[in-house]
């Protein structure tokens, strides 16, 4: 269960997200829908520990995680991120971006996940190269693997698929709604998109102007 509490982050004078209450259950596969520049974002990254808030806190499983006194960095809690760039490290090849990703458990245990998500994400025959010399799409797999690779309790997707083309969209739709099912994590899917919302949550939260628009959840 994540519970955002009243959470508010300004930017100047731009308040990005103001006041916000959220109860996202174990499992849940939300959206979160709104234009650019509404605070969708800003919201998604609160809540993966990458923005401080102003005010409100957030906690995850009970534990608090956010306040303007408390940050638990992201390496704690849980999470994987798919960012709206694919953001891999230039200077290692795709394997080398999943099996980084595992951190410091037992070598043979990375291998083995390493190569069950290259086959998983149908790039197995990309392991050795680099991200510059695969496709954008490519390298949309390889980062839903690494986000995938150390079992999170949640995931959250900022606009994972911006500048794709509609049939790989529809393609990757259908693998990350496939692998969210599989790894039975939570998720939280911002996008500008209506049909991407709609297609790849059981709930959709309007958002804009730092606000959400409805009940929520």
């Amino acid at each position: 269960m994540i519970e955002l509490d009243t959470i508010s982050k300004t930017f100047g004078t731009h308040r990005a997200v103001d006041r916000i209450s959220l109860r996202i259950p174990d499992h849940a596969q939300v959206a979160i829908l709104g234009p650019s520049g509404s605070g969708k974002t800003t919201l998604l990254r609160l809540i993966a520990g990458l923005e401080v808030p102003d005010s409100g806190t957030i906690t995850m499983e009970g534990r608090l995680v956010s306040s303007r006194d408390c940050m638990v960095p992201p390496s704690e809690r849980s999470i994987g991120f798919v960012f709206q760039s694919a953001a891999l490290w230039p200077h290692m090849t795709v394997a080398e971006n999943i099996y980084f990703a595992l951190g410091d458990i037992h070598s043979a245990e990375q291998h083995k996940r390493t190569q069950f998500l290259l086959e998983r994400m149908g790039i197995l025959p990309l392991a050795g190269r680099y991200p510059d010399q695969i496709s954008g799409g490519e390298a949309r797999r390889v980062a839903l693997a690494r986000a995938l690779a150390p079992r999170p309790s949640v995931l959250l997707f900022d606009e994972p698929l911006t500048n794709l083309d509609r049939p790989l969209r529809e393609d990757l739709l259908r693998l990350i709604a496939e692998s969210v099912r599989e790894a039975g994590s939570s998720m939280v899917y911002v996008t500008h998109d209506n049909y991407e919302a709609e297609t790849i949550a059981g709930t959709v939260i309007r958002f804009d102007k730092g606000t959400i628009y409805g009940d929520g959840i």
